[in-house]
């Protein structure tokens, strides 16, 4: 019974996530809904699992969302990620505050007793990756265009197009305005109508609610 109610857990984070993941990725937005959901049932199939079968683990479910709660309450108002991912991460801890060996073997080592801390430090490594993806778009764009990835921008520093190569891509103004993403260039032009090209390494993201 241990077995299924784990799997249960872990197939309810799963599906919300990846629902959530289609929403952002479409409109840059996940409505709250997901988590009022997710959060009442994962709080309700968690504890019932360990109130009948575990209930040695009722203070590591507590200490595991207080701390992960604690955790990315504070990176949001840092401003390393918008309110959705607080939000998925505290009903992570409520789905999976410890690892599901019930379902799962423990991997070898030590296993850390904040499960949800080790699936978002997973997820940053996961997430560095993409300075990968975005050094291939860059590359990709100069053999197609036939063109420098910083026409119009050769006084930037090198260590600027360096950070600006990794972290973002180029594309053409068109798919800018359809999509949804954070321009890594600022446009000036002045009263005499000469045109100020700058990079911003660090854009400013626009607050949204999630």
């Amino acid at each position: 019974m241990n077995q299924i109610l784990d799997g249960a857990r872990v197939v309810l984070c799963l599906s919300f996530l990846i629902y959530a993941s289609w929403s952002d990725y479409k409109t840059r937005e996940v409505s709250n809904k997901v988590w009022v959901l997710l959060g009442p049932l994962a709080l309700a199939l968690t504890t019932f699992q360990f109130l009948i079968y575990s209930p040695q683990l009722l203070f590591s479910y507590i200490l595991s969302f207080v701390i992960t709660s604690a955790l990315a309450i504070a990176i949001f108002y840092a401003g390393g990620f918008g309110g959705a991912d607080a939000k998925a991460l505290m009903c992570i801890s409520l789905a999976l505050p410890v690892y599901p060996d019930y379902l799962l073997p423990q991997p070898q080592g030590v296993v850390s007793p904040l499960f949800p801390i080790t699936i978002f430090t997973n997820s940053v490594l996961l997430g560095a990756l993409s300075v990968f993806y975005a050094l291939f778009r860059n590359l990709l764009w100069k053999v197609r265009n036939r063109g420098g990835v910083f026409e119009g921008l050769e006084t930037e520093s090198f260590g600027r197009k360096i950070l600006a190569l990794f972290s973002g891509y180029k594309v053409k103004i068109s798919k800018l305005e359809r999509g949804h993403m954070y321009p890594l260039e600022d446009v000036d032009v002045n009263d005499e109508g000469e045109v100020k090209r700058k990079l911003l390494v660090f854009p400013k993201r626009l607050l949204r609610e999630s």
